[in-house]
């Protein structure tokens, strides 16, 4: 396999000029070796450089060939016990180099936890030395937890310290519900003038309450008082027509159809008498107005 890289020169130079300084810097010979032998059969790259460990140990650094291993580096670090002793191999282990592909650094499991990771049935202790609790048998500095454990006669193993509450303050303020989220910049009003804001006790009091509004989106929810919804008690709809509308207005866009029954009165009788005097005046004027039309004719003649 051709190297990947040019290999380097072998250095004449010393490191702090002593003959045993000079046999380590050269033995690249030998430490190419050994990176061969723990290849096991693999070609190893060309040399790429070397570290000084101490003025007795020096590693060199050759690249790896190995798939799946690129930008790695076999890294074979030789020494000598001094005078005429010879330089041996300490150690050889194949290292990532500058440009190599790792994994991302280990992070322990609680610290990798994140707000919203609790599920059902999880559970996630504190640690004794958590710097957001004090314990409970100290003095806290918020008058409202000294009052109802004075109230109730009990105490808690431990409370919120001032760094839990100001934790707390800076994560409710820049969250969903603080005074910076689209929601409260449209707002008809602030938290602190709604009838349904439910202020906090103790120190927190006056900047954090509790949304009592099961119509507001964040009801239940510890909310800044400088956040706002459209769900506001005092919040107003105008409900004054854009257009200009007449005081009356008749809707002729459907007919309203009634039907009724028309009563005809029945004729009345008439009577057999009344019939026949009226044909009998009929038949008398048709024959008056025959003999008038003859006697016309005639005198034409």
């Amino acid at each position: 396999m051709t190297p990947t890289s040019t290999p380097a020169e072998h250095r004449t130079d010393s490191i702090d000029g002593t003959p045993e300084s000079t046999a380590l810097v050269n033995a690249v010979p030998l430490a190419q070796a050994a990176a061969e032998e723990a290849a096991e059969g693999e070609e190893v790259g060309g040399h790429v450089g070397i570290s000084v460990e101490d003025p007795a140990a020096v590693t060199h650094f050759f690249e790896a060939a190995h798939p799946g291993y690129s930008g790695w580096r076999w890294a074979v670090t030789v020494s000598q016990a001094g005078g005429e002793e010879p330089v041996t191999v300490s150690e050889v282990v194949l290292l990532p180099g500058p440009q190599a592909l790792v994994a991302p650094d280990w992070v322990p499991w609680n610290q990798r936890v994140k707000a919203g990771d609790l599920g059902v049935g999880d559970l996630l202790p504190t640690a004794p030395d958590d710097p957001r609790l004090v314990p409970g048998f100290l003095a806290s500095d918020d008058s409202a937890v000294e009052e109802a454990a004075k109230e109730i006669g009990l105490g808690r193993m431990r409370v919120l310290s001032w760094e839990g509450r100001a934790e707390a303050a800076e994560r409710w303020t820049g969250g969903d519900f603080g005074p910076g989220s689209d929601m409260a910049r449209s707002a008809p009003g602030s938290c602190a003038g709604c009838g349904f804001f439910l202020p906090l006790a103790g120190a927190l009091r006056a900047a954090f309450g509790v949304c009592g509004n099961e119509y507001a989106p964040a009801d239940g929810r510890v909310v800044h008082a400088e956040y706002g919804c459209g769900a506001h008690s005092e919040a107003e709809v105008d409900t004054t027509p854009l257009v200009p509308v007449a005081e009356v207005v008749y809707d002729d866009s459907m007919l309203e159809v009634e039907h009724t029954v028309l009563t005809v009165p029945a004729p009345e009788p008439v009577a057999e008498t009344e019939t026949a005097e009226a044909e009998a005046a009929v038949v008398e004027t048709a024959v008056v107005e025959t003999e008038a039309d003859a006697a016309a004719n005639e005198a034409r003649e």
